[in-house]
């Protein structure tokens, strides 16, 4: 017989959107079941693994690094930047009221929960024309998203301490239950033991994450006007499938919208200790670094440079003839540059080790790059650019790359500096000056300098591939986060949050993300949910 169980809400997944839903329905006092499918000790999903970014506006942060901003100023760069359809009402209206209520609902209620962040604000997604951020807003959890996820796990079973709340690791939502039009529970299988299990609730929320942990799912979605690489990382959440998208949109009329929409990267390479199968890494790929193809050739004509449009780079990289690109640096552009997004490489900013930080930082991150020249081998070290060039070969199993080709690309590059900072006239020296102008990035950033500089070897080369990471688009919500047909009605009982919701109305980043709105993204989403379902009991 199957094991039953009744409950004021059920939450469907642990992510950092199920975890605040819960977390704020708890403390109103009423009870919560809260079904995951992973193991205990990875209870908060993608969050648990990411570095904890946030893109916000209008906080004291920026005010105190005199950065103005409002959100009349970031709706116009969201807008422009995510090529977001103004006709598109409820992902509009969830566009709104992020840039008009992040702060207050994200920023400092985090503050109030005992989250800090770094004291800078770095300035990402610009924009290849200046149409991105038109200023930093991207603020660094402290801690990264590792604190940020583990201190509302805490204050989640903190406010359910009383037995009002029950959590399921392992256990998958097979279906959902309705009667008379309502949503009124599910059904799901302890995936240990194979035991059926039914959930009765008064309101369920969807927070399953996207579908980019399915790449059958990815490529299933793939727009059709955009080039598709033959092989893809993950960088998703494994259990983010679509399975509940589907089951949503088939049992109770759901409506999928921009599922084609995803935030993927163009920089990742192979986890030397992969959590599961494709597991990839994603860099934050050096500025300074030249991206070559396939064959040792830079890319171009318009190089390949990040910091200004994530989407472009992984456009242009899904374009090649092969899957991979090439990054060539030196070590004195790795130790200051190269560093992998997320909490797990991030070791300083995640154990709140400031000051080693800092000095790493002022120093340069040798460890790290040591630590992927030891475990990747993607990651190749090479005193000269021949040998280099047979490394590369090795890896891919390929005489694509030629020593002269490889030596030519370098040299070419390196011209720049010939006659001193007067005559350089390249677009990627252009944008990394650029850069430099701002604080932080300036920290980060190598001043130009010929690849072949004396003592700045050896040389690198890193085997890139694109990887998957957010869905853009999901189930359309209304701002109540309620889920809504494909005749724009709620549909009773029946909630959404986080990416299951395309972090609100389905699609609110629009074709690309100013960076950093994700975890806010879920912030926002789960306590409209939770308000909501509040009002209504």
């Amino acid at each position: 017989m199957a094991n039953h169980i009744a409950t004021d809400t059920l939450v469907i997944g642990g992510g950092i959107a199920g975890i605040v839903t819960a977390m704020e329905l708890l403390r109103a006092g009423k009870t919560v079941t809260l079904v995951d499918r992973d193991t205990p000790e990875r209870l908060g999903g993608l969050a648990l693994w990411a570095f904890g970014g946030m893109a916000l506006v209008g906080t004291p942060l920026q005010r105190k690094k005199g950065i103005p901003d409002s959100p009349e100023r970031a709706l116009k760069d969201w807008i422009s930047f995510g090529e977001l359809d103004t006709r598109d009402e409820h992902s509009l209206a969830w566009a709104r009221y992020y840039v008009e209520n992040c702060c207050s609902e994200v920023y400092d209620w985090l503050k109030t929960e005992g989250i800090r962040f770094l004291p800078a604000v770095n300035w990402v997604e610009r924009g290849r024309l200046g149409e991105g951020n038109s200023v930093p807003r991207y603020h660094i959890v402290y801690g990264t998203s590792r604190e940020l996820t583990r201190t509302l796990i805490a204050a989640m079973r903190d406010a359910g301490k009383d037995n009002r709340l029950k959590i399921l690791h392992r256990h998958s939502i097979d279906s959902l239950e309705c009667s008379d039009g309502r949503v009124t529970g599910a059904s799901g299988t302890n995936d240990e033991t194979g035991e059926q299990v039914s959930f009765t609730a008064n309101r369920v929320v969807v927070a399953t994450g996207g579908i980019n942990g399915s790449h059958q799912q990815a490529r299933v979605n793939w727009p059709k006007d955009r080039s598709m690489p033959k092989t893809m990382l993950n960088g998703a959440h494994p259990y983010a499938d679509g399975k509940l998208h589907h089951e949503v949109a088939s049992k109770v009329g759901g409506h999928i919208v921009n599922a084609g929409e995803m935030w993927n990267y163009a920089a990742g390479f192979r986890h030397p200790y992969p959590h599961f199968e494709g597991h990839g890494l994603s860099t934050i790929p050096c500025k300074s670094a030249l991206w070559l193809d396939h064959r040792g050739k830079r890319i171009g004509p318009e190089p390949l440079v990040t910091g200004f449009d994530t989407h472009w780079l992984c456009q242009r990289v899904a374009e090649q003839e092969q899957p991979w690109t090439w990054h060539l640096l030196n070590w004195r552009i790795a130790a200051k540059e190269f560093a992998i997004s997320g909490a797990e490489h991030n070791q300083r900013i995640r154990d709140k080790q400031l000051v080693r930080f800092v000095f790493e930082t002022l120093t340069g991150n040798h460890n790290l790059v040591k630590q992927m020249a030891r475990e990747s081998d993607d990651f190749l070290v090479a005193d000269t650019l021949g040998e280099l060039a047979g490394k590369m070969n090795a890896l891919t199993r390929s005489h694509d790359v030629a020593p002269a080709t490889l030596q030519a690309t370098v040299d070419a590059f390196d011209a720049n500096f010939a006659a001193g900072s007067k005559l350089e006239n390249d677009d990627q020296i252009r944008r990394i000056l650029h850069a430099r102008q701002w604080g932080p990035d300036r920290l980060r950033t190598c001043k130009p300098a010929p690849l072949q500089k004396p003592g700045a070897g050896p040389f690198i080369a890193i085997r890139m591939q694109l990887i998957t990471r957010k869905s853009l688009g999901g189930l359309r919500t209304d701002l109540m986060s309620r889920v809504l047909g494909a005749d724009d009605q709620p549909i009773p009982g029946l909630y959404c949050v986080g990416e299951a919701a395309g972090f609100g109305g389905g699609g609110c980043n629009g074709k690309r993300s100013l960076e950093g709105t994700f975890l806010p993204g879920c912030i926002l989403t789960a306590r409209a949910a939770a308000r909501s379902i509040l009002s209504c009991i």
